[in-house]
């Protein structure tokens, strides 16, 4: 840890740079307008960490400034906290404060905290929370922006899904929709919905006399 320690002193804030690795890969089913999943190549992208100050507290290892990219995937937060840094294998990050991520297609979040997990050298999911955690997505097939808000949103970067739940609510460039569960998947550029009895029903709204994407959607 030592050892690693001292070798990222010398490259902040330059960049630290780790191989990535194949990981599984999901294609979504095909329609007129999905979008083609990443390719393994592309998944084979090195992981580049920055950091305007580093410094170890025991076992953990606290950045400040910090900036994560690995090919079309950036996680940027005002300070994040990881243990076995070394070890992109089978990790996981914590980011705290301003925390902004973005993915394929042009996909965004942005959240209070998140909790990134590496798997094979490769970033494979975000778990973000705020009050509220907010996503959106510039379409491909429409000139319109699919957005969304929840308490807690899990990107899985390797499916190319978010996951909302708890108050979510998701504007997909025509309707808006909230339940208890809503899943919007990136490449295929749709929604779908789950009810809890407890929670309450999927509630679909439409509006004949909007173009789309405005903030006064938002429940």
């Amino acid at each position: 840890m030592m050892r690693l320690l001292q070798r990222i002193a010398v490259l902040v804030p330059a960049v630290l740079v780790l191989n990535g690795a194949v990981a599984a890969t999901h294609i979504a089913a095909a329609n007129r307008n999905s979008i083609p999943a990443p390719s393994k190549d592309a998944r084979k992208l090195p992981i580049n960490v920055t950091s305007s100050k580093v410094e170890a507290k025991g076992d953990t290892v606290v950045f400040q400034d910090v900036v994560i990219t690995q090919g079309d995937t950036r996680v940027q937060a005002d300070r994040a906290h990881a243990v076995g840094i070394d070890n992109f294998d089978n990790s996981r990050w914590t980011f705290e404060g301003n925390v902004k991520i973005t993915g394929e297609q042009h996909g965004s979040l942005k959240s209070d905290l998140a909790v990134v997990e590496f798997k094979n050298k490769y970033i494979a999911k975000a778990t973000a929370t705020g009050n509220p955690a907010e996503f959106e997505q510039k379409r491909t097939d429409i000139d319109e922006v699919a957005k969304g808000h929840a308490h807690e949103i899990i990107y899985d970067v390797t499916d190319g899904t978010v996951r909302l739940s708890e108050d979510a609510w998701v504007w997909d460039g025509h309707n808006a929709m909230s339940a208890a569960q809503l899943v919007y998947d990136i490449r295929a550029q749709h929604v779908s919905a789950t009810s809890d009895p407890k929670k309450g029903p999927v509630t679909f709204t439409i509006d004949p006399n909007s173009s789309g994407g405005d903030n006064d959607k938002k429940p």
